[in-house]
């Protein structure tokens, strides 16, 4: 165990981003954010912390953390770092805790453009995470009107999706009164 007093850092800024505790063997052990660095970090080496935060105080080597511009930008930060990490001290998100990502389908011929919380897949574009779920739920429906993109499932999709949906459809407005 070590004596967190032997990595706390100095010079601590007092700007948003988040921080990563390191275990002896350079494993990531925690990830966290803060509005203030400095305030939140702080913390960490006092003598009022409950009994999992003082293990993984004293189990950690050395703590670095990354400045970013807002605490916005920190949510999505911490919660990227932990799914690559899964750190042993954070609470994992489980499917139905994750944010919502923007997705577009490149691979298929008519690219399908949705939303989604599920595992990464090959063949998708993604964009995101987000952290306000109404805001790219608005955002899509914004999309979806403006470009002619498909956004019905492959189980949807007779070649009548674009052209059933006049805001959708890529043919000039002429082409659609005289038919197909």
């Amino acid at each position: 165990m070590a004596n967190p007093a032997s990595y706390r850092p100095s010079q601590i800024p007092e700007e948003p981003g988040v921080y990563r505790f390191f275990n002896q063997a350079e494993k990531v052990i925690y990830v966290g954010k803060a509005k203030n660095l400095k305030n939140r970090l702080s913390t960490y080496f006092g003598s009022h912390l409950t009994n999992k935060t003082r293990r993984m105080v004293h189990e950690a080597v050395r703590v670095d953390w990354t400045i970013v511009a807002t605490e916005l930008e920190a949510l999505a930060l911490e919660f990227s770092w932990i799914k690559q990490f899964q750190p042993t001290y954070n609470v994992q998100f489980k499917d139905d805790k994750s944010y919502p990502y923007l997705a577009i389908s490149l691979s298929d011929e008519y690219p399908r453009v949705f939303i989604t919380r599920n595992e990464k897949r090959p063949g998708l574009k993604y964009f995101g995470p987000y952290t306000n779920a109404w805001a790219l739920r608005n955002t899509f429906e914004v999309l979806l009107k403006v470009y002619p993109v498909r956004s019905c499932s492959a189980g949807n999709f007779h070649r009548a999706c674009l052209p059933a949906h006049p805001n959708r459809n890529p043919r000039p407005p002429d082409a659609r009164a005289s038919g197909p």
